[in-house]
């Protein structure tokens, strides 16, 4: 009996390892436990397609293999997607969830108007500008230049009420935006500082009928 004790000790670990080689194939490398489906969210505008080639992963691929953070860097390099997570959800699903960018203006060039997210991002070009998008003038629009980032800024942070009044957003310098509304109206709205209060008393002031509003210094406003 006690000869027989380390035989079966031996015979345990070598079936145990082999429970863990099996396991082992089976999770890694093994299509038993590969990706069978992949799940999109969030996607509006870029078709799945377009994502899920993007993504690279083949079915069938290991699920437990499958590099995540490369998933996220390659279906966030689209351009219409500003940032994209992935995750595995077993026995054999890929989950991909993305945030695509939402435009905010719009760049008149060349007879074509390129959408303009709030990051200076260019994620479309059309033929047309749309009717909801404020047109954007600056000198050089660009997610590197400060008065676009301002202007831009400007337009994300305009509460709807006046957002559905502006037509064109002009800025000179990070400090010099304005508004201009669909019936010629200008409102000086100066920095990117302080919205909430700068757009509270525009609100009260447009209750003058007047041509010009600057509310680029909250204490010291002007009608003309």
């Amino acid at each position: 009996m006690i000869r027989g004790r380390p035989l079966r000790t031996v015979l345990a670990l070598v079936l145990a390892a082999g429970v863990v080689a099996s396991a082992t194939w089976l999770v890694f490398f093994s299509p038993v436990l590969g990706v069978r489906e992949i799940i999109i969210v969030g996607n509006l505008t870029v078709p799945r397609e377009r994502i899920e080639e993007a993504a690279g992963v083949p079915y069938e691929h290991p699920l437990a293999t499958v590099d995540l953070q490369s998933v996220e860097e390659k279906v966030g390099s689209i351009r219409q997607i500003e940032s994209a997570s992935a995750a595995r959800q077993w026995p054999g699903t890929l989950r991909i969830e993305v945030v695509e960018r939402t435009p905010v203006a719009v760049v008149l060039a060349g007879g074509k108007a390129a959408l303009m997210d709030r990051d200076g991002v260019v994620t479309e070009v059309r033929d047309a500008a749309p009717p909801t998008l404020p047109v954007l003038v600056v000198d050089r629009p660009s997610s590197a230049d400060p008065a676009t980032r301002a202007a831009l800024q400007v337009i994300a942070d305009l509460p709807g009420d006046i957002a559905r009044l502006v037509e064109e957003v002009r800025a000179t310098t990070a400090e010099g935006v304005s508004l201009v509304f669909g019936d010629g109206r200008v409102v000086v709205w100066g920095g990117t500082d302080r919205p909430e209060e700068k757009a509270r008393i525009l609100a009260t002031l447009l209750e003058r009928k007047a041509k010009t509003y600057d509310v680029s210094s909250p204490e010291v406003v002007t009608v003309r």
